[in-house]
């Protein structure tokens, strides 16, 4: 079955019912097939449920929860670990904050040349590549394993920065997220874990694409990137306060508010940002998708709701200066938020997912150290 056919899958119901397909397959079926890309019409060994946890239709929580609630930790760790890669993610670019500023601005300094557009436009001699751009742009996914062979041989084959190579797949993904994305192309690079590179090999991409791809030359022995900048912890950017708000704004990219009190709020504002109002600019296909994620939850609950984009966001503050807002994360629409907030001089109550905040403490390190903890964190949130 071919995945997310926007706008139609843009719904939470979709979601869960995507989720209820694949949970047969959580547990030994995923931890010996999820490796593979069989192609884009067989997607049975993996959940495809990325794009729907990006902007949180369902949460990374709920689901673990749901698998639990079947298996047996022991026999769905592998799932349950993948689905926790994305919590650590954002727990640690949450206190490096930095590393997308100066992501940002490197992407300023990088031209465009011959090469890039080769690649960009799936012209290079390498035939897997080409035909995994055409499939990003077609259907604006592409399997994990195969994002990864992808960036390294992007980075170390074609020689592109590997800034470039992020924003491409932020352009087209209907899962790009501003810390996954970035912090696993930092560690293909050989920067995230400074000296530790991802490279791409002939029998890997031979293997686990199925055999559809054999005898791919590459550059197999490509030394990491070097980059010397170092990224202290920061404390967390989260303002909050007691004093009640009437309106909240819900950014598309935190779009599950069941754990809200919404009995409370006048009016729920979801906030859209166009690409003028964006460093890393999507395609129409994201954007529109973006869209029907928002209009679904404006469809599917019982509030009073509207759809803005940063037009109608400025002239809302002209009469409202207080708000809560479901905290987005360090990343676009973050970035977006600051600069309204220094240049309106707001009023604002940041909400967080308590599950949130107490894993994101334990990214102060490797992903290793965060795995350690996750049973603490299942425990302490009663998931399992």
């Amino acid at each position: 079955m071919t995945p997310f056919a926007a706008p139609d899958a843009a719904t939470q119901a979709y979601a869960q019912s995507r989720f209820e397909t694949f949970l047969p397959l959580a547990g030994r079926s995923y931890a010996q097939k999820r490796n593979f890309d069989f192609g884009v019409n067989n997607r049975s060994n993996v959940s495809c449920l990325s794009p729907y946890i990006t902007h949180r239709l369902i949460n990374e929580y709920e689901t673990a929860k749901l698998v639990l609630k079947k298996y047996p930790f022991q026999k769905v760790d592998k799932f349950i670990q993948e689905i926790f890669w994305r919590v650590y993610w954002k727990g640690w670019l949450e206190l490096r904050p930095k590393v997308w500023t100066d992501f940002i601005e490197d992407l300023k300094t990088i031209k465009e040349d011959e090469n890039y557009l080769k690649a960009i436009n799936g012209e290079t001699e390498i035939e897997c590549f080409n035909d995994w751009v055409k499939e990003l742009k077609n259907f604006n996914y592409l399997h994990n394993h195969t994002r990864m062979l992808f960036a390294s041989i992007w980075i170390f084959t074609l020689g592109l920065p590997w800034q470039k190579g992020a924003e491409f797949f932020m352009k087209h993904l209907y899962d790009g997220d501003a810390a996954s994305n970035t912090l696993s192309w930092r560690w293909v690079a050989g920067i995230q874990t400074k000296g530790k590179n991802y490279l791409a090999q002939s029998w890997n991409i031979s293997k686990f694409s199925n055999n559809r791809y054999k005898n791919v030359k590459l550059n197999e022995t490509a030394l990491p990137i070097i980059d010397k900048r170092e990224y202290k912890i920061s404390p967390l950017q989260i303002k909050k306060s007691d004093e009640i708000k009437e309106h909240i704004i819900v950014f598309e990219n935190e779009m599950h508010i069941d754990f809200l009190d919404l009995n409370k709020y006048k009016k729920i504002y979801f906030v859209l940002l166009d690409n003028k109002n964006r460093s890393l600019k999507l395609s129409p296909k994201v954007i529109d998708y973006k869209k029907a994620v928002i209009k679904s939850q404006l469809n599917e609950n019982q509030f009073s709701a509207e759809l803005l984009d940063e037009n109608g966001l400025i002239n809302l503050i002209k009469s409202f200066k207080k708000f809560d807002v479901i905290y987005p994360s360090v990343g676009e629409n973050f970035s977006f938020l600051k600069r309204l907030i220094r240049n309106n001089d707001l009023d604002i109550n940041f909400i967080t997912r308590k599950e949130d905040e107490f894993c994101w403490k334990f990214s102060n390190k490797g992903y290793f150290n965060f795995k350690s903890n996750i049973p603490i964190i299942l425990s302490t949130f009663k998931l399992n």
